[in-house]
C-alpha cells in the first residue's frame, strides 16, 4: 500500500511539462503581424523609422558575411589546429608575441565581427590572452582589403593609408602589452577561456560544424543588438552637427572618435564615409578610421557576449583612449599636422 501510494505522485512529478518553443512564438508574431498589417504600416510609415530600419539592415547585412567567415575560421582552428602548433609559432615571451600577433592581422581580411570569435578560439587553444586581443584589434584595421579601400577613398591623400596602418597597429600592440601587464583572467568569463578537448580522428569535421554553429548563434544575437543600437544613434544624431566642426580641430577629433563608436561601420566601408564628410580636416577623419575598427557599439556588444561584461567594461574604454592617442600621433607624423 505504501509503495503504490508513493509511486503515483512520483509518476506525476516525472511527467514532462509543456514548453513554448521559438517556432510557436514566431508563428504567433506572424499572425499578429498579418492581423495588424494596416496599423503596422501606418506606424512604420515615418521617415526616421524607415531610415533607422535601413541602417539596421545595412549594418547587419554588411557584417554578417564577415561574421560567418570568422566563425568558420574559429571552427577550423578548434578542429584542425593543435594547440601545440600555435604555441610553437609564437615567441615564448608575451612582449614579443604581441607584435607578432598584430602583424599577423595583415594576412587575414576580416572585419571586427569576425575577429571576435577567432580571438576567443585562440584563447581556448592556449594562446595568451594579450596575444589574442592584439590580433582582435589588428585584423579588422590593417588587413589588405581595408588598406586598399582607404587608398581608394582618399586618392589625393595616399599618406592616409600609412597613417591608418601605423595608428591601428600601434593601438593593437599597446593594448596587448597593457593587458599583459594589468589584465586579469577573472575579468573574462570562464567559458571563453575553457580549453577544448583535442579531437580524435573522424570527429574533427563534426567538431568544426558544431563549434562554428555555436559561435554563429552566440555572436549573431549580439550583432543584432549592436546593429539596432547603431541604427537608433544614427537617426538621433543630426548630420548638421558634424558639418559645423571643420574649424575646431580638438572638438572635431573628439566628435569623430565618438561617432566612430556610435555609427558602428564595417572597417571595409568606413573610409568612404569618412571621406564623404566635407569640410572636416584629415586628422579627425583618421581618428574616425582608427577608433571604429577598435571599438564601436556593435563590437562592444559582441565582446560583452563573448568575453563577459567585466571584460568589456574595462577593455572598451581603455581601447578608445589608446586608439585616439595613437591616431593623433600617427596623424601628426604622416599627415604633417592637423590639416
Amino acid at each position: 500500500m505504501t509503495d503504490v501510494s508513493t509511486a503515483e505522485p512520483r509518476a506525476t512529478e516525472d511527467k514532462p511539462t509543456r514548453r513554448i518553443t521559438s517556432l510557436e512564438v514566431l508563428c504567433v508574431l506572424l499572425v499578429v503581424a498579418l492581423l495588424g498589417q494596416s496599423w503596422l504600416t501606418s506606424w512604420l510609415d515615418v521617415g526616421s523609422i524607415q531610415t533607422g530600419a535601413t541602417i539596421f539592415v545595412a549594418v547587419c547585412v554588411q557584417a554578417l558575411p564577415f561574421l560567418v567567415l570568422g566563425v568558420l575560421i574559429s571552427g577550423a582552428i578548434a578542429a584542425f589546429v593543435p594547440a601545440t602548433a600555435l604555441n610553437r609559432l609564437l615567441p615564448k615571451k608575451q612582449a614579443a608575441a604581441v607584435p607578432v600577433a598584430g602583424v599577423a592581422g595583415v594576412a587575414l581580411p576580416t572585419c571586427e565581427c569576425a575577429a571576435v570569435p577567432v580571438a576567443r578560439r585562440l584563447m581556448q587553444q592556449g594562446v595568451p590572452t594579450s596575444v589574442a586581443l592584439a590580433f582582435l584589434l589588428a585584423a579588422p584595421a590593417v588587413n589588405p582589403v581595408v588598406l586598399v579601400a582607404t587608398n581608394v577613398a582618399f586618392p589625393n591623400n595616399p599618406e592616409m593609408v600609412a597613417a591608418r596602418l601605423v595608428g591601428s597597429l600601434a593601438t593593437a600592440i599597446i593594448m596587448g602589452w597593457l593587458w599583459a601587464r594589468f589584465g586579469k583572467a577573472e575579468w573574462i568569463i570562464e567559458r571563453a577561456l575553457r580549453r577544448l578537448p583535442e579531437p580524435q580522428g573522424r570527429t574533427r569535421w563534426k567538431l568544426f560544424f558544431e563549434t562554428s554553429r555555436a559561435d554563429l548563434v552566440d555572436a549573431g544575437g549580439f550583432l543584432v543588438i549592436g546593429g539596432l543600437t547603431a541604427a537608433v544613434l544614427n537617426v538621433a544624431i543630426p548630420r548638421s552637427w558634424v558639418d559645423t566642426l571643420g574649424e575646431q580641430i580638438v572638438l572635431g577629433v573628439i566628435v569623430m572618435a565618438v561617432l566612430a563608436v556610435l555609427l558602428a561601420l564595417c572597417s571595409e566601408a568606413d573610409a568612404f564615409v569618412a571621406a564623404s564628410i566635407s569640410g572636416m580636416p584629415l586628422l579627425p577623419k583618421l581618428v574616425f578610421l582608427v577608433v571604429g575598427p577598435a571599438i564601436d557599439v556593435k563590437l562592444f556588444a559582441l565582446q560583452t557576449g563573448t568575453f563577459g561584461r567585466s571584460f568589456a567594461m574595462r577593455f572598451a574604454p581603455a581601447t578608445f583612449v589608446v586608439a585616439v592617442a595613437c591616431a593623433v600621433v600617427a596623424g601628426l607624423v604622416f599627415l604633417g599636422g592637423i590639416g
